[in-house]
């Protein structure tokens, strides 16, 4: 397996916990210089400043995604900084809204999601675009959900946008294809903070949910998410592009559970 990443580069949103934290530690143990690209500067920091003690290389930069002009000079600075970007991956969204029923909801709530969760998925790739032609090579992991695939209730905000990411994802990937970029999507199951809320706020639905995973656990953000995230952005998943990969311990062959209380 030639899963080495010495030389290249890589940006990861949202990579101040969470999933996009796991991806980032795979992605810089295995010799990526990783930009955390973080709206929270404390956990952004942290965790790049977690990564250098280790030996790896990180740096961390201020970044919202639903700001064209922030998220396009992200990428650009990692572009004129280390002269490429290898690797992109959008793993931020903007924190939920509380589930609501369709019929409830205004405008906001899915101008909001289509902001951060679709356009700024959309800034950061067209901005890669031109060092990766530039290279033929890049690497493109789009973060979506089961939520949207399965059309999970109350919950049509996330799952518009994480749906149309993956039609976004899809399109890339076939027009990019000649350029030897590869665009690949992850819908992820994890353990993480996000997780452990939603847990806490409705134990019975989350351990409904857990109840219906064959495997019978949440993932981990770094072993069993990031390990993925490490291959499709390796020289092993050249030939690989379009693709949805659920990495969710098998919760999509059957879907699982979501029925969260609503008013």
């Amino acid at each position: 397996m030639n899963h080495d990443l010495s030389g290249r580069t890589a940006l990861v949103t949202g990579a101040g916990q969470g999933i996009g934290e796991g991806i980032a530690r795979r992605l810089a143990a295995a010799g990526a210089a990783v930009t955390i690209a973080e709206l929270n500067p404390e956990t952004g920091r942290k965790v790049a400043d977690s990564l250098c003690r280790e030996g790896h290389q990180a740096r961390f930069t201020a970044t919202d995604i639903g700001n064209e002009d922030n998220i396009r000079r992200a990428v650009r600075q990692v572009v004129e900084e280390s002269g490429k970007l290898d690797i992109l991956v959008n793993n931020a969204y903007p924190t939920h809204g509380m589930p609501m029923r369709l019929e409830r909801r205004d405008n906001s709530s899915l101008e909001g999601a289509f902001r951060s969760g679709l356009m700024g998925v959309w800034w950061a790739m067209q901005e890669a675009f031109a060092s990766m032609k530039a290279q033929r090579w890049g690497r493109i992991i789009n973060i979506c959900s089961l939520n949207g695939v399965n059309a999970h209730p109350y919950t049509a905000d996330y799952n518009i946008a994480k749906e149309a990411v993956r039609a976004l994802s899809r399109t890339a990937a076939r027009e990019w294809a000649a350029h030897r970029i590869c665009v690949n999507i992850l819908c992820p199951a994890a353990r993480t903070a996000a997780y452990e809320h939603f847990a806490a706020a409705d134990p019975e639905n989350a351990a409904r949910m857990l109840g219906e995973n064959p495997m019978g656990y949440m993932g981990d953000p770094a072993q069993d998410i990031g390990g993925v995230a490490l291959f499709l952005a390796s020289e092993d998943a050249r030939y690989l592009t379009g693709n949805t990969l659920f990495v969710d311990g098998g919760s999509h062959i059957n879907g699982v559970s979501w029925q969260p209380e609503v008013d």
